[in-house]
């Protein structure tokens, strides 16, 4: 009897552990077949990433549609990306209401991304909380001592190409 119901136990356990490895396999499949993130979009429309600066001009803000090269992405959980502007800058993108994540592999792959484009001032210690999310060295970290002036922007949406 002890025996039969052992063997029971060790049945159910291992059907709940297919159904659990078969039903994170789908969802990695999904995830990583999808290229979209957030809201829909699609690239017809995007200014490029180096433009900003320009169309921002006087103003604090623009909502705007974007398409710029990933240079670095949160390895945290993909919570925030750089994308590269004009003459080396860089502008740290972050996703609206913290309502979605990019993967974490797309450096060097174009990005378009619609939501609200910022001039700001980052911190000090935004500065280095981001290059801690990057892997950067202690060192690395050490040496922010100055805010930024930055281009952010909060995107509804983002297209991997």
């Amino acid at each position: 009897m002890l025996l039969k119901l052992m063997n029971n136990l060790k049945l159910t356990l291992l059907v709940l552990i297919g159904l659990l490895l078969s039903n994170c396999q789908g969802q990695t499949d999904e995830a990583t077949n999808s290229n979209i993130f957030g809201k829909a979009l699609n690239s017809q429309n995007s200014v490029a990433a180096a433009a900003l600066p320009e169309l921002l001009g006087p103003k604090d803000s623009v909502a705007v549609k974007v398409a710029g090269e990933v240079l670095d992405v949160c390895q945290a959980k993909g919570c925030w990306m750089d994308v590269k502007l004009k003459d080396n800058n860089v502008m740290k993108v972050r996703f609206k209401d913290y309502g979605f994540f990019v993967p974490k592999d797309i450096a060097g792959k174009t990005v378009v991304m619609h939501g609200m484009a910022y001039k700001e001032m980052i911190s000090v210690a935004d500065q280095r909380h981001y290059a801690q999310d990057a892997g950067k060295s202690e060192a690395e970290i050490k040496a922010i001592t100055q805010p930024q002036n930055s281009i952010t922007f909060v995107a509804d949406g983002v297209l991997v190409q």
